[in-house]
């Protein structure tokens, strides 16, 4: 019976706090949908009206074109069509007046529209169907004009008969003809795709006027048939690839990849070479284009062979849904339930910078390949083999030298290369961790902008197990990064002003909202600058923690951020103390057992959401503070992982003395955009090629000494502004998540002076009461479970140590309890009241 009543009353309450919540009618989302509708509707209409008016347009017409537009107002009329008169008007208008029998694809145009707006996406390309709409529209009432002459009707339509009796007048009925044909012929070729029969004829023809010369040529010498390099006879139908010695040119086959073989130069020769076109009937998509070439050596030339493999790389899957949906507890204690109509941000609050889709330049891919190959080979250095990985900003070139080349000799020729193709941002990486190849990273001309819709749209954001998951960006395969914050555990961030550093924290912080609810995750937040991330201050209720006694929830002094720091040390040993009566090793296990109702919140346990420091300018900190800001964050990076607190760190000044190494060995994460020296690239990833980036979300990320580079998707301000607002719009809670207190010890001693027991709190005793059952001196634990004000709960601190119930400041840690428990207690103040 009790539970019962417990989930009435908790589906009472549902109801009434989703009444309080109930979104306005007109919204944007709700008049694209009716709009949408509105057109599937109309298409739909269309359709019965120009299917009954093609058949009964005999029995009509006649009222029709006596009536006019007045048809719609005389009910008197007798019509055939099954739309009535409305149906009639516009049949007649659109077959008679206008497009004929082409007037049905009028109704494709507004059909895609409709759908579009009704989905809220582009789930068909409205655009193109527009434009192969009229083009086809114009086309076949000309074409049924031009067959049917007198007789057009209701083929070709006004327009048809009109259009193609003017163009038979200027270019006569042979010309009109011609006309028609090429054109139809034209559309059909560039819009539709040729035929493959057609290709495969062409095909054959030039390599039949292949062979035929390359026997010409070799007629006086040769024999008639086909040897290799070695002299060896090649059978025909065979593969002359078996034949040959040189594992340089050995076929390999590699997905989702570009293959770009060797070109070199060509001297005059009448040596014997080989022509080898072929085209991969398995693969449809997949385009091969194989040339001759041949090398000079001291005794005798060689033949290389350039290749060019393209594949379509693989699109990420992404779900229609405009809601990121989040798994349900099934265990008896659920946070959420503290706000329980709160709903997540939707997709829509994001604008749709770009659709994901990579444009591969072929010509673009074909002249850097022979740049480099040019570059090289000016300085002796020979490739066997080269690929290319086309990403979203960047073309990743993946060479395989020819035996005996070093490769310090390529890592050093960087700047030639980058002169060579004219582009900033090269980056030559030898060798690949992992691979047996020397990656060249190559700028494109036309870039692709990674939006964070498209991000947390995809299947793999979704259906993550993550439990502080990042969508961090593509990366160079145009695939989806995303990383858990939870195992990283700390992220240190470092870019020059204007490189995408603030987009990449917006980034992170909005993977964050839109995946935890406001009871599993608060974050604290640290902007020495004022202006980054104040627009947060909107979420203040749901998802910020600030200290007791703090009006402004974003934290900018620096005396401040230093009490902050120290606060979440003693929150951070609070947490380790509470793992430790529970007997277990982590928060994931300690929540879990919470949940499951096995910790009693009576001896202090509480469900303990994950807290996020987010600090965005930390070399202004270290210039101002210094040691006192470095030691509580080193503390918190080295402990705070197992309870859940992690840090984000950003600066734009990546130098030693901001980066101590203190800090950066406790920071496995680090993520680098554009830096402005060598120097700043290796304190932050030990390493270099930040300087080599070239900006605007451009990234590498290091996580334990595997760098890889990213695209940052990005989210403008006004987006962040959307989702900040359709949070802080809902109900929250009373107030932010309050941190432990912490009292800094030159403000103790400014206290020293003052007699706390001249006026004893009315809660002193219920106040020592609780401290001597939890045997906790701590402030923080008097304001949660008394609900009292930062103020009062110090003075009744102050009070309880000058009694001696607690003991001094202990900095970080919190106050010792003198009296071991309440028996003991209720004898002392039982003597105090009599001393009173």
């Amino acid at each position: 019976m009790a539970k019962a009543k417990r989930r009435a009353s908790k589906v009472s309450t549902n109801k009434t706090k989703q009444d309080e919540h109930l979104d306005p009618f007109f919204t944007k989302e709700r008049i694209g949908k009716f709009f949408g509708f509105g057109f599937v509707l109309l298409s739909l209409f269309l359709m019965v009206a120009f299917l009954s008016y093609f058949f009964t347009w005999k029995q009509d017409q006649d009222k029709v074109l006596e009536a006019s537009w007045q048809l719609i107002f005389n009910r008197d009329l007798q019509i055939a069509n099954h739309l009535g008169n409305l149906g009639a008007l516009f049949g007649h208008l659109f077959f008679f007046d206008l497009f004929g029998i082409a007037s049905f694809l009028v109704i494709g145009i507004l059909g895609a529209f409709g759908i579009n707006l009704v989905a809220g996406k582009k789930v068909l390309k409205a655009g193109i169907i527009t434009m192969h709409a009229l083009f086809l529209i114009i086309w076949i009432a000309t074409f049924c004009g031009f067959l049917a002459g007198n007789n057009a009707f209701p083929f070709a339509g006004g327009l048809g008969v009109n259009l193609s009796g003017w163009l038979s007048g200027i270019i006569g009925d042979i010309g009109l003809g011609i006309l028609l044909g090429f054109s139809g012929i034209l559309y059909t070729y560039y819009f539709i795709g040729r035929p493959q029969f057609l290709a495969n004829i062409g095909r054959r023809l030039k390599e039949k006027s292949e062979r035929e010369s390359t026997e010409d040529a070799d007629e006086d010498n040769f024999e008639k048939v086909m040897y290799d390099l070695n002299g060896n006879k090649i059978e025909p139908n065979k593969d002359p690839f078996t034949h040959r010695k040189d594992k340089t040119f050995e076929k390999i086959e590699l997905e989702n990849e570009i293959d770009l073989s060797t070109d070199n130069d060509v001297d005059d020769s009448n040596e014997p070479y080989l022509i080898d076109k072929t085209i991969d009937k398995e693969e449809p998509n997949e385009i091969k284009l194989e040339t001759k070439t041949t090398a000079s050596s001291s005794s005798k030339k060689e033949e290389e062979e350039v290749e060019l493999d393209i594949e379509k790389v693989k699109e990420e899957k992404i779900e229609s849904s405009n809601e990121v949906t989040h798994k349900v507890s099934d265990m008896p204690y659920d946070p959420t339930l503290d706000l329980p109509g709160y709903k997540f941000p939707t997709l829509d609050l994001l604008e749709d910078h770009g659709e994901g889709e990579i444009q591969i330049n072929k010509e673009e891919l074909e002249q850097n390949k022979n740049q480099i190959i040019e570059t090289l080979s000016n300085y002796n250095i020979q490739i066997s083999k080269i690929k290319a990985t086309v990403g979203p900003t960047v073309t990743l070139y993946e060479i395989v030298p020819a035996p005996g080349v070093r490769i310090s000799k390529i890592k050093n020729l960087e700047d030639d290369v980058a002169l060579s193709l004219a582009a900033l941002g090269i980056r030559i990486i030898a060798p690949i961790p992992g691979k047996g190849t020397i990656g060249i990273e190559v700028p494109n001309e036309r870039k692709s902008i990674v939006s964070m819709k498209y991000m947390l749209a995809s299947e793999k954001f979704r259906n993550s197990n993550m439990q502080l998951p990042m969508a961090l960006g593509k990366t160079i395969t145009n695939e989806i990064y995303i990383t858990d914050l939870a195992k990283m555990p700390h992220l240190l961030m470092a870019g020059a002003t204007g490189q995408g550093k603030s987009v990449g924290l917006n980034a992170i912080l909005v993977s964050l909202l839109y995946w935890c609810h406001p009871s599993e995750l608060k974050f604290v937040l640290v902007d020495p600058k004022k202006v980054e991330l104040n627009i947060y201050k909107a979420i203040e209720k749901h998802y910020l923690a600030k200290l007791p006694g703090e009006d402004e929830p974003i934290i900018t002094d620096t005396k401040k951020v230093i009490h902050t720091l120290n606060a979440l040390c003693i929150e951070m040993d609070e947490r380790y103390d509470l793992l430790k009566n529970a007997n277990v090793r982590n928060l994931s296990e300690y929540n879990k057992k919470f949940k499951s109702r096995k910790l009693n919140p009576l001896k202090g346990h509480r469900f303990l959401p994950f807290i996020v420091l987010v600090i965005d300018e930390f070399a202004d900190l270290m210039m101002t503070a210094g040691k006192e800001v470095e030691m509580p964050i080193a503390r918190l990076a080295q402990l705070a992982r197992a309870i859940g607190i992690h840090l984000v760190i950003a600066t734009q000044r990546p130098s030693v003395n901001i980066i101590t190494g203190v800090i950066k060995a406790n920071f496995p994460g680090r993520m680098a955009f554009k830096v402005t020296s060598k120097v700043d690239s290796r304190t932050i990833l030990d390493a270099s090629g930040a300087d080599q980036l070239i900006g605007r979300g451009d990234l590498l990320l290091s996580i334990n000494g595997n760098i890889v580079r990213l695209q940052c998707p990005f989210v403008d301000t006004p987006e962040v502004d959307e989702i900040v607002k359709f949070i802080g719009d809902q109900r929250g809670y009373e107030e932010a998540f309050m941190l432990p207190e912490y009292i800094d010890p030159k403000d103790e001693s400014n206290r020293m002076g003052e007699d706390p027991l001249e006026d004893i709190d009315p809660l002193f005793e219920d106040a020592a009461r609780l401290i001597v059952q939890h045997q906790q001196g701590s402030t923080s634990l008097i304001q949660r479970r008394m609900k009292l004000g930062y103020n009062r709960a110090g003075r009744i601190m102050d009070q309880l140590e000058a009694a001696g119930i607690v003991g001094p400041n202990a900095g970080s840690k919190a106050r010792d309890v003198l009296f071991p428990d309440e028996y003991e207690l209720e004898r002392f103040l039982q003597q105090m009241q009599e001393g009173v």
